[in-house]
């Protein structure tokens, strides 16, 4: 992928300038952290509006979700070595000696940098048609390798992540003859029950266990 065409120029540089750069350039214009917070915020809002309108079928808990590993720095470093940011950086020499065109952090806030450069220039609906191929592209395979996952494997990501917290499974009942089990299992993190499940043994009722706690968690 390509770089859009400004209109002025000048954003774009300033949108490739590391800080380091102007340490060792004094009097040659901004650094790009100002740009990098506004592109942050635009990112935010068109990864929310491009989920929203693509995902019906998603509740708010699974948006929420998605949307954070569109945009978190590992994911927009991909977007950035796509469009080559790392060799087009501003950096000081210590900078690069050290590794700097490759560092996700930095990948990444040249990435958001250049969303708010582009913004600035050229209004929200450009930066649409540039930031939404990145977009489909990532969210596609995101939700692909997500439904790959098994329903505990699933809640067990999003507790760690959104409660810091694992997931336990506990034997709440057994019923009927040793030749017709019935089991019931609960989850449970922290204190709370999320959810519960049943099945012929103990594997199938904590995945339906799971599943229910999924749809608690507003994932399924």
């Amino acid at each position: 992928m390509d770089l859009p065409e400004f209109d002025n120029p000048s954003l774009l540089r300033r949108a490739l300038t590391h800080r380091s750069y102007l340490n060792e350039h004094l009097g040659t214009g901004e650094h790009n952290e100002r740009l990098e917070f506004l592109g942050d915020a635009v990112l935010d809002f068109l990864a929310g509006a491009y989920l929203y309108h693509q995902f019906p079928e998603l509740r708010e808990g699974g948006l929420t979700r998605l949307r954070a590993a569109l945009v978190r720095t590992s994911q927009l470093a991909v977007f950035a070595a796509a469009l080559n940011l790392g060799q087009q950086l501003r950096l000081s020499k210590g900078e690069e000696e050290t590794g700097g065109r490759n560092r996700e952090t930095l990948l990444a806030a040249a990435f958001e940098s250049v969303v708010g450069a582009y913004y600035l220039d050229s209004g929200i609906e450009a930066v649409r048609a540039f930031v939404e191929p990145f977009l489909a592209e990532a969210a596609v395979q995101m939700v692909v390798d997500q439904r790959l996952l098994d329903p505990k494997s699933q809640f067990q990501e999003w507790a760690q992540a959104e409660l810091g917290a694992t997931p336990r499974y506990q034997v709440a009942a057994v019923s009927g003859p040793d030749h017709e089990r019935l089991y019931t299992i609960e989850v449970v993190v922290g204190e709370t029950v999320y959810g519960s499940g049943q099945g012929p043994n103990k594997q199938s009722a904590t995945q339906a266990a799971a599943q229910s706690a999924l749809v608690r968690a507003g994932l399924a």
